[in-house]
């Protein structure tokens, strides 16, 4: 049985916006609160945890980015993020 979690944790990486923002149009970026471990939220997506994952949409951990949002990334496009991958998903989170 394969590692998922660790299979992520090698595959995430800094982005800067101009890198996700074709994914963001698409509707396809999910942002992910400060507070939670990236590769754990990327890890219960993949596994298909809804009941984790609708836990943390309710307390508003990770969400889509709002309008607001996306328009103050992309006026700064080299804004960084640490990103990974989740197909379909690209998950960000802002760096601190």
């Amino acid at each position: 049985m394969r590692d998922i979690r660790a299979e992520l944790a090698e595959i995430l990486d800094e982005a800067e916006w101009d890198w996700l923002a074709p994914h963001a149009r698409r509707d396809l970026v999910i942002l992910v609160a400060l507070g939670l471990d990236l590769v754990e939220v990327g890890t219960a997506i993949a596994t298909d945890d809804t009941l984790q994952i609708q836990r943390w949409i309710d307390e508003a951990l990770i969400q889509k980015p709002s309008p607001a949002q996306l328009s103050i990334w992309n006026q700064n496009q080299s804004k960084r993020f640490q990103a990974l991958i989740v197909q379909p998903y690209v998950l960000v989170q802002e760096t601190a």
